[in-house]
């Protein structure tokens, strides 16, 4: 290869330089790299089928975050990283253009497994003219180690877990130069743009938040380190990781997954370190369980393409879903009068995280007892989650809904023993309701059936202070006399520790 010739690196969802073979193959082949993120304006327009704003806040400030220490830590490395606001398909021909044809030896990046991300990618290979580089580098397990082809994906995850976990392999972590290839002469790196220069708000923080940690490659690692080696919290994980208060009932991990500013493959190498160092228990091996149902989620949009988008789902059923705009607002503010929804509704208006526990009830609360559009549940998460992941996002709402890879498809959360097994003092529904904060007991989790002393002691006018239900399913009613003074459950105020689905946001991607 003839020297002085430049790799340009499109990078996505991939923002990182730890085990990144992106950035391995560019420093390998190239004499100069140049590192590319285009902040893409489809990004910041609406939603797909309800306009809601696609990039929300606090998913916004996460990515300004993980770019800003992604420039930082090429900068150290000798390297740079190239900001654009603008399509990747017009803003690499133009770089391609500016550096030379003749002098770009490819365009690398990794491949992504969704429409509109192939279809930039479509784009590219028509218009760049120069060679195409591309990696699969998402997953734990590599799209190639499969011991079946994505076409013959099991259709139930337990039987994908068995058999990639008999007979297939994870790869070694990448061994990264310490030093970088420079960028190409003349590249001006200009400012990385603001939030309201994006036309997005602000996000604004909340010390409430069970995420405070910031965006980007540098944080990740620390609490990667913090969660395993300096507070051993890995080793009671499947203990805790239905809690809903505080930073350490879960992982955390899934914002930096998402954004691949932490790779999967370091998670899993780590776990096993310690593993052999510390403990090996069902806790350790837990967080591998769930970068599993990750994995399973990217490889079920393989198999199934848009049709993870339909309303009908994968399964393409025909189930009558309602558009009632009301419901849905009352939903998406946390004022449907059921306290539980509520409160981790509020919880992801104001902070953009919500527990794992959490998403599975607001989600069978819209899918099942609201009977609304999954997809407005699907799109309101995809704005909103600083941890948005596409594919285990809608894989997830499909989950609930029951026209995914559910095999027990009738799946319907009861709200008031959901909240007595994980809320059982209602400590979260005060923290993010404090026009219920005079309610001192479990009974905050059916607060309209108190009488009016109780509610009149409390604080509580409901209708004015705090929504009647606007819905009351009849499977909540054994559960109601559980609430009253005296009748708690859980006296010690910990969380039950049943099973149930778990999404993969709140940590590591849980699930069952």
């Amino acid at each position: 290869m003839s020297k002085t010739l430049t790799v340009i690196c499109l990078l996505r969802n991939d923002l990182r330089i730890h085990d990144n073979e992106v950035l391995y193959w560019a420093n390998k082949y190239a004499d100069y790299v140049l590192p590319v993120y285009c902040f893409d304006p489809r990004h910041f327009k609406g939603t797909h089928y309800f306009n809601f704003p696609k990039t929300g806040p606090h998913r916004l400030s996460f990515l300004l975050e993980s770019i800003t220490d992604l420039r930082k830590n090429l900068q150290s490395c000798g390297s740079g990283l190239v900001v654009k606001q603008g399509e990747p398909e017009v803003v690499i021909p133009s770089l391609i253009q500016q550096i030379g044809k003749d002098k770009v030896h490819a365009l690398a990046y990794q491949t992504e497994a969704t429409k509109e991300e192939l279809d930039v990618e479509e784009t590219l290979r028509a218009k760049c003219g120069v060679k195409i580089q591309t990696f699969w580098g998402h997953t734990l397990f590599h799209r190639d180690d499969l011991p079946f082809g994505v076409g013959q994906l099991p259709d139930v995850y337990t039987q994908f877990r068995k058999q990639v976990e008999g007979e297939s392999v994870v790869r070694d972590t990448i061994d990264m130069p310490r030093t970088f290839k420079p960028l190409p002469p003349g590249i001006v790196l200009d400012e990385i743009p603001t939030a309201e220069a994006l036309g997005a708000k602000e996000a604004v923080s909340d010390p409430r938040s069970v995420f405070p940690w910031s965006g980007g490659e540098t944080s990740a690692l620390e609490r990667l380190n913090q969660y395993l080696w300096n507070t051993d919290k890995v080793a009671t994980y499947k203990e805790t990781r239905n809690g809903m208060i505080g930073a350490d009932y879960s992982t955390k991990f899934s914002a930096w997954l998402a954004l691949g500013c932490l790779s999967p493959r370091v998670i899993y190498w780590e776990i096993k370190r310690y593993e052999k160092e510390r403990a090996s228990n069902q806790s350790t091996y837990w967080v591998v369980f769930e970068l599993l149902w990750r994995d399973y989620f990217r490889f079920v949009a393989l198999k199934y393409g848009n049709r993870i988008f339909y309303l009908s789902g994968i399964q393409g059923k025909g189930i009558e879903w309602k558009q009632d705009t009301k419901l849905f607002e009352a939903w998406r503010d946390g004022k449907t009068g059921v306290p539980y929804v509520d409160a981790n509704m509020r919880e992801l208006a104001t902070t953009g995280f919500m527990s794992n526990r959490g998403r599975q009830n607001v989600a069978s609360f819209l899918t099942k007892d609201l009977k609304l559009d999954w997809r407005l549940g699907a799109e309101w998460f995809e704005s909103m989650l600083i941890d948005h992941d596409v594919c285990s996002n809608y894989g997830n709402w499909l989950y609930s809904a029951g026209i995914g890879n559910d095999p027990r498809e009738d799946r319907k959360f009861n709200m008031v023993k959901q909240g007595l097994d994980y809320d059982p003092n209602g400590d979260y529904v005060r923290l993010w309701i404090p026009e219920l904060a005079g309610v001192k007991d479990g009974s905050i989790h059916t607060v309209w059936t108190l009488n009016s002393g109780a509610l009149s002691r409390a604080g509580v006018s409901l209708g004015k202070t705090y929504p009647h239900p606007i819905l009351i399913a009849p499977e909540w009613n054994r559960y109601m006399e559980k609430t009253k003074p005296g009748m708690g459950r859980g006296t010690g105020g910990q969380p039950n520790k049943m099973k149930g689905i778990d999404f993969y946001f709140s940590s590591s991607t849980q699930r069952q």
